[in-house]
């Protein structure tokens, strides 16, 4: 596991984040989307992945990584490459929940229900080794509930294991306007110490990133800037309201000049991210030169250059081109009640489908 940044003023240094979310794991003939591009290539210094998306499902020994279990065969070079990332100082994290509902409901029951859904789920996480974990709760959950989630990954977990969090935008603003049922203002107040930052989502109708605004309301209400992570579409194929590299850098140049601990970007998601097609890392690249240029990508080309050997030897695996198969998580409907499109080429299934 990466070393946990020393309190102080290094602390800063993972600071603002560029984190990416990677869910489509596979082209449609079955080979790996690989990862390792945003470490072998140079001029990236993206801090987190989010591998996406585990499952709960009706048995509770059958967590899902998209549509199969987190150890079948078809993941081993993803896992492999993201030990490699994590060797080179990025955190790799799960992403729980998202689009498909269902995880955050086994885990709203009485407790012993939650025992039962939570020990496997756990187990699994401990045994792929991830630094932290993503709540992505797209379907009513109670506050209680989201609490009890919480305090129980800290204490299975550790201090040093990120708890992040994946609201719509409009969420830091309006409880009303919300896809988890519980009011993130009093989650805030309740458990803030406990989660490291919130991927706000601003798309599918939620927010928009080619206007501040939405941003400055959310620090004007009283959110710590460092806590609140601008999340947009990778690609106009991945949902409602993807706004164009050239309009969204002047953005966040300003977002980042005005508020010294900006929080950073996500990006929704790796695989066919612009602007470059056929090179996703691209995204990651840009996102670099606008947000840390200089000292955080010396100093992940000096880890890179420590892992040389093993490093090359990865990079030398083709990168097939990003042409996806059914692992897509769309995100959340919009606050207009239309369904988020689903991205062109994706074959959705849902656990519910699966199960039949």
């Amino acid at each position: 596991m990466p070393p946990v940044p020393p309190q102080g003023g290094a602390r800063d240094a993972w600071l603002p984040r560029v984190i990416t979310y990677y869910q489509t794991h596979h082209t449609r003939d079955g080979r790996p989307i690989s990862i390792l591009p945003i470490l072998t290539q140079p001029g990236i210094s993206v801090t987190h992945v989010i591998v996406a998306a585990l499952h709960i499902n009706d048995d509770p020994a059958k967590i899902t990584l998209n549509d199969h279990h987190p150890s079948h065969p078809r993941f081993a070079t993803l896992w492999a490459e993201l030990r490699a990332l994590q060797a080179a100082g990025i955190r790799v994290m799960g992403m729980l929940g998202g689009a498909a509902r269902g995880t955050y409901a086994k885990l709203d029951g009485d407790a012993a229900a939650f025992e039962r859904y939570w020990a496997p789920l756990r187990d699994v996480m401990r045994h792929h080794g991830l630094d932290g974990i993503d709540l992505d709760v797209e379907e009513p959950m109670s506050l209680a509930g989201i609490l009890r989630l919480i305090d129980r990954i800290r204490a299975d977990f550790g201090r040093g294991f990120i708890i992040s969090m994946a609201p719509v935008a409009l969420a830091m603003l309006d409880a009303e306007r919300n896809l988890s049922g519980f009011d993130y203002e009093v989650l805030e107040l309740m458990r803030g110490d406990e989660v490291a930052w919130y991927n706000a989502q601003f798309y599918n109708g939620w927010g928009d990133v080619a206007s501040p605004l939405l941003y400055e309301m959310m620090v004007a209400k009283g959110w710590a800037a460092r806590k609140l992570v601008v999340g947009f579409l990778t690609s106009p194929e991945n949902g409602r309201g993807w706004v164009p590299c050239e309009v969204a850098g002047p953005v966040l140049l300003g977002l980042r000049a005005r508020h010294a601990e900006f929080g950073g970007v996500m990006g929704w998601e790796y695989f066919n991210s612009v602007p470059a097609e056929g090179r996703p890392w691209e995204w990651a690249r840009w996102m670099t030169s606008v947000l840390r240029p200089g000292p955080g990508t010396a100093q992940q080309q000096q880890q890179q250059q420590r892992r040389r050997p093993k490093t090359e030897e990865l990079r030398s695996r083709e990168v097939p081109e990003p042409v996806v198969e059914a692992d897509a998580d769309p995100g959340a409907e919009g606050p207009d009640g239309q369904e988020a499109p689903v991205p062109k080429g994706f074959e959705y299934f849902s656990e519910h489908e699966e199960e039949g």
